[in-house]
């Protein structure tokens, strides 16, 4: 599991002077992308390799309040991923600073090819740094599948 430690700032506060769901979405966009670079997929290996992360969606689940003044720590599970690496499912906890989990996230994504703009698979390189990572209770490999389970388009307004 990784881990990552956030001061609360003022400006992660909404009008009820707790943390605001935007700040929540942005300490989890951090938390990947510090886990990323500790894995090798910084800017250069994503850009030499032309592929970018995209989320599919992001479910919050809240429990408690955050409020300034105290840190909070967010961690990443990698709760699945395809056999070619192409889709990911990544979990997110938040704890206040007494370690109670505040708040639980269950986001999937996949990569992205920024020549073609389509999803793509990770080269055997890269797919082997995620399957270095530990494998939590749950895990399970992604199929294309998975990435449907909340897509329900509704009818353009046209």
């Amino acid at each position: 599991m990784f881990v990552k430690e956030f001061e609360v700032r003022w400006s992660d506060v909404d009008a009820n002077r707790h943390l605001a769901n935007s700040a929540y979405i942005n300490f989890m966009s951090h938390t990947r992308m510090a886990c990323l670079l500790e894995l090798g997929f910084g800017h250069e290996v994503m850009a030499k390799n032309k592929l970018g992360p995209v989320v599919f969606y992001e479910h919050m689940y809240y429990f408690k309040e955050v409020f300034p003044g105290k840190p909070v720590k967010v961690s990443l599970e990698v709760m699945g991923m395809s056999e070619d690496g192409s889709f990911f499912e990544f979990h997110h906890n938040f704890y206040d600073s007494k370690g109670r989990n505040v708040a639980h996230c269950e986001m999937m994504g996949a990569w992205i090819s920024l020549e073609t703009r389509q999803i793509c698979a990770l080269t055997e390189e890269l797919l082997g740094r995620f399957q270095e990572l530990e494998k939590p209770e749950g895990y399970r490999t992604l199929t294309k599948e998975d990435t449907r389970k909340f897509a329900k388009r509704p009818k353009d307004l046209t």
